[in-house]
């Protein structure tokens, strides 16, 4: 793996900005080009389960030299509300949909992780006038594709037992504690010299917000649901553009092996695995992972899905 030795020149710093849907506050930060071209679409970054939009540290600076770029927390993370409702993939693809109507109003790249990767196929594949080209990192599978039976019925109702809000407020004061986080980040990472303070403080923080226990009851909760997320398999045949699929080869959270499974039910599909990097590619090696995002957003739509190494 060869590291770009670029360094761009940083856009102007974002401020915070909020939008209110359906009533809750959402923040989301719009980063100018340094340059831009006017006929490159925006870009729309989406975080995974747990983070913000702050996840994307050092890579909307490479991302932003000649397109704008648009970060936002999803639903009841990062400082966006922490909504008493039920979640679900639909809900926060919905507030995607709503959020490009208001704010963008023309075709984008849709970029998510993990969650936000399933949030993103889902938006694209729903409402595809928005999404020019779309790029996930990792992809998440629905529970009854992993489970099925007997064992899907009984993972589901031991979850629905352990979702009592009694029960999770009381763990949450456990994991919302510093050194449980970091030490559960060093887990998730190849590279454990990226889990520093700055990283920690971006998963602690929301976790003081009003309501923020009650709203990981309704997660937790909401996971159990059937509705909660449609199946990945279904979803992929449907894109109709280009799609990259980046997936870190040493993923333990969610296994290449799933990847790799997933990626020949689409011929717009280009699935690219990055050697060595972990869930969190996207952090452990930002300069490298926004050269390969940038590299394929140059190549033609003809050429974009060849199969990639």
């Amino acid at each position: 793996m060869t590291l770009s030795t670029h360094h761009s020149t940083k856009p102007a710093i974002a401020q915070a900005r909020y939008w209110y849907w359906r009533g809750w506050r959402i923040r989301y930060q719009v980063i100018p080009a340094v340059k831009p071209q006017a006929d490159l679409p925006p870009l729309l970054l989406l975080h995974g389960f747990g983070a913000s939009l702050e996840q994307w540290r050092d890579n909307v600076a490479d991302l932003a030299q000649h397109r704008t770029v648009y970060t936002i927390d999803l639903l009841g993370f990062g400082d966006s509300q922490k909504a008493a409702t039920i979640f679900n993939v639909d809900l926060w693809s919905d507030q995607i949909h709503d959020f490009w109507q208001t704010w963008i109003g023309q075709p984008i790249t849709l970029i998510g992780h993990s969650l936000g990767a399933l949030v993103a196929l889902n938006t694209a594949v729903s409402t595809p006038i928005v999404v020019d080209r779309l790029i996930l990192l990792t992809l998440p599978a629905a529970r009854e594709e992993l489970l099925s039976g007997w064992m899907e019925t009984l993972s589901r109702g031991a979850e629905r037992w352990f979702s009592t809000p009694l029960l999770i407020r009381s763990i949450f004061q456990i994991f919302r504690r510093p050194g449980v986080i970091r030490a559960a980040l060093r887990s998730i990472y190849q590279r454990r010299d990226r889990v520093d303070e700055e990283l920690v403080r971006q998963f602690v923080t929301p976790t003081a917000d009003r309501g923020a226990a009650r709203t990981l009851c309704y997660l937790v909760r909401s996971r159990t649901e059937i509705q909660f997320t449609p199946e990945t398999k279904k979803l992929v045949p449907q894109l109709t553009m280009p799609t990259l699929l980046l997936w870190g080869q040493a993923d333990q959270v969610i296994p290449l092996a799933w990847g790799q499974q997933i990626a020949p039910s689409s011929p717009l599909l280009t699935l690219q695995v990055i050697p060595k990097l972990g869930h969190c590619a996207y952090d452990e090696e930002p300069m490298f992972i926004n050269q390969q995002i940038l590299t394929w957003l140059d190549t033609p739509p003809k050429s974009a899905n060849a199969e990639a190494g």
